[in-house]
C-alpha cells in the first residue's frame, strides 16, 4: 500500500551559516534507512567540514551552484546538473553563491555513517 508523506521534517545541518534541511524518506521522517531523500536549502557562504560517508549520495542542483570538493578536485556543479559521490571517498560541500538542491543517500543518511573530519 503507498505512504504518503505529508510532509517533511526539517533537520539540523552541519556547517555555517546554517542551511536548511527537509527530510523527505529517511531515518528522521519515514522510518526509512534504505535510503533518504531531502531538500535542501543553502545560504551564499555556507560550507561544511569534509566528510567520508558511508553511502553513496546522488544530488540534483535545482538553482545556484554546489560546489564539491574531492581529493582529485573541485566541482562547480550548477542548475541544472548533477552529480554523485561515492562511498568511501572523501568529498566536502559548500555553497559560495547558495543553492537549492535534492540529495537522495543509499543507503539513508546517518549521523554516525557520514564520518565528518574532526
Amino acid at each position: 500500500m503507498p505512504t504518503l508523506i505529508a510532509a517533511p521534517s526539517v533537520i539540523t545541518a552541519a556547517g555555517q551559516p546554517p542551511k536548511k534541511i527537509e527530510e523527505f524518506i529517511g531515518r528522521v521522517n519515514s522510518q526509512t534507512d534504505a535510503l533518504s531523500l531531502a531538500r535542501m536549502t543553502s545560504p551564499a557562504g555556507w560550507a561544511e567540514p569534509g566528510q567520508t560517508p558511508e553511502f553513496d549520495e546522488f544530488t540534483v542542483v535545482l538553482s545556484g551552484t554546489l560546489q564539491v570538493e574531492s581529493r582529485t578536485g573541485t566541482l562547480a556543479v550548477t542548475a541544472g546538473q548533477a552529480i554523485i559521490t561515492s562511498k568511501g571517498g572523501w568529498v566536502r560541500y559548500s555553497t559560495p553563491q547558495g543553492a537549492e538542491y535534492i540529495a537522495v543517500c543509499l543507503p539513508a543518511f546517518s549521523p554516525a555513517t557520514v564520518r565528518r573530519d574532526p
